[in-house]
């Protein structure tokens, strides 16, 4: 047991002021045990009480009730003392019932940190859909793996099935299926009972499935359950390459694009200002990068882009020659070969891939830099270029990815004059193009990339050699930008890609 001794405020809180008890002649007092109550009036007089493990829960009920802070938050430190991997749910649904956040937060906390022990005690298995749901959304869960959060909700539901089934899919769209094991998720979660039968279930089965067996089609397949939770030691990073500004040029005119969690960087500038054939590839897991094999043309200001494990390098410079002639690369053999030319020559097109095609938006044609409204379409399927829908207003310098299923395409130069903030988006399905909500910056040749259903695009030019070196953010949902961070350097010209890195490599340390 422990002792506390604090201020009383009994009696101002319950007799004066604006409540309505200060009124009445006799107050009932229901709810609150005799015992509780008698240790509250010797508080009241003595500024003295004894809590204990048997009388916590009650006192602290009725402190809040009757408005006694004191006596309700010392409750609260007495039970964030004695909190351990048995009790830590209850004193939280409990403290969340009677409203007290610093214990409700600090036992939601524990649970988190300590849920591989948590999830042993039956406190776990009586936690209602909404609250379980509450604990393995946290991208704070500390587990060694997905695995043992699956097995944590097999658990909970085993406790009361035949209450418990019909909300199973609600708890499994909580649980980051496509970070299983592939083996483990065809071996043991897709022939289970529960998950035949539900189709809810085995629609996100079916979408974990197709992470694994997708790895290059990944960032249109991302979803809150790709992420990965922070104790797994890998975090989401925004990888910026090149670029240049007023004072130092970087790698100029070169492009990134990111494919089964490996970078590729290929053509750009020489120093001397000859067009590169050449190639690398960063793999986080070994923080390094290696030379592949030249791309048969030189390019700069080309688009480079990934389409089912293949690389494509379309369009761009060589020497003064505007090239319409596109190529691929197949990682398994380190080897490049022509495909069909586009329809039209030009440089410096946004360019993405959505469900097995490649996607050439804008570009130059002149030697204004002025930019084009058309779009043309690659099937790799059938070798062949088809164009869509033309944008809204022409472009050179922009950039492209995939949100929600649709293509977005943002900033460039609009005209001989005009860097432009528009943003406008494609919906495939209806080949139509419509505007978005502006970027707060104009922003000419900046980099782009998508992480947690979020647009971020870096650096670019606001107009000549004004260089950008701030971070826009664009949230989909309520169609807003919003700036989030700068960049150590301004530049334009950078490319960008969305990679999982290990925590040690960005801390400058090797694995």
């Amino acid at each position: 047991l422990e002792t506390v001794t604090i201020l009383s405020c009994f009696c101002q809180a319950m007799f004066t002021g604006s409540m309505c008890e200060a009124m009445e002649s006799q107050v009932p007092l229901n709810g609150i045990e005799a015992p509780v109550m008698e240790l509250l009036l010797n508080y009241a007089y003595t500024s003295e009480i004894t809590i204990t493990k048997s009388n916590v829960l009650s006192l602290l009920s009725a402190a809040n009730l009757l408005e006694i802070l004191p006596v309700r938050d010392a409750c609260c430190q007495f039970l964030h003392k004695h909190m351990d991997a048995n009790n830590c749910v209850g004193i939280h649904c409990f403290a969340e019932t009677h409203a007290c956040t610093f214990l409700q937060k600090e036992a939601k906390d524990y649970t988190l940190e300590h849920f591989k022990e948590v999830v042993q005690h039956d406190e776990f298995a009586t936690l209602s859909t909404s609250k379980l749901i509450e604990f393995i959304s946290s991208d704070d869960l500390a587990v060694s793996d997905e695995k043992c959060v699956f097995q944590a909700v097999l658990k909970w539901l085993e406790h009361h099935r035949d209450s418990r089934k019909d909300q199973f899919g609600k708890v499994l769209e909580h649980v980051r299926l496509p970070l299983l094991n592939p083996y483990f998720l065809h071996d043991c979660v897709e022939s289970l009972d529960v998950i035949q039968q539900s189709s809810e279930c085995q629609q996100l089965v079916e979408e974990a499935k197709l992470y694994h067996l997708l790895p290059d089609r990944r960032h249109e397949l991302a979803t809150a359950r790709t992420k990965p939770r922070l104790s797994s030691g890998i975090v989401d990073v925004i990888v910026a390459v090149g670029g240049e500004d007023d004072k130092v040029v970087l790698r100029k005119h070169g492009m990134v694009v990111s494919g089964s969690n490996i970078l590729y960087l290929a053509g750009g500038e020489s120093p001397d200002g000859r067009a590169s054939a050449g190639m690398w590839k960063y793999d986080p897991v070994f923080d390094g990068w290696m030379q592949l094999a030249d791309m048969n043309v030189p390019r700069s200001e080309l688009g480079l882009v990934m389409v089912d494990g293949m690389v494509y390098a379309v369009g761009g410079w060589e020497g003064s020659t505007r090239l319409e002639t596109a190529e691929c690369y197949d990682p398994a053999t380190n080897t490049w070969s022509f495909i069909a030319p586009m329809k039209l020559a030009v440089t410096s097109p946004a360019v993405v891939s959505h469900n097995g095609y490649l996607y050439v938006a804008g570009g130059a044609v002149l030697e204004d830099g002025d930019g084009i409204d058309k779009v043309q379409r690659y099937d790799p399927k059938t070798n062949t270029w088809t164009e869509l829908a033309q944008m809204l207003i022409p472009r050179s310098g922009a950039v492209a990815c995939v949100l929600q299923q649709k293509i977005y395409v943002i900033g460039g130069w609009h005209a001989s004059t005009e860097n432009t903030n528009k943003v406008e988006c494609y919906d495939i399905k209806s080949n139509r193009w419509e505007f978005r909500a502006p970027m707060i910056e104009h922003r000419y040749r900046p980099g782009v990339a998508v992480l947690n259903d979020k647009v971020y695009v870096l650096g670019g030019e606001e107009g000549w050699d004004s260089y950008h070196d701030t971070i826009e953010c664009y949230d989909p949902v309520s169609n807003t930008w919003g700036m989030v961070s700068d960049m150590p350097s301004s530049r334009s010209w950078l490319s960008c890609a969305a990679l999982k890195v290990k925590r040690e490599v960005l801390m400058g340390r090797k694995s």
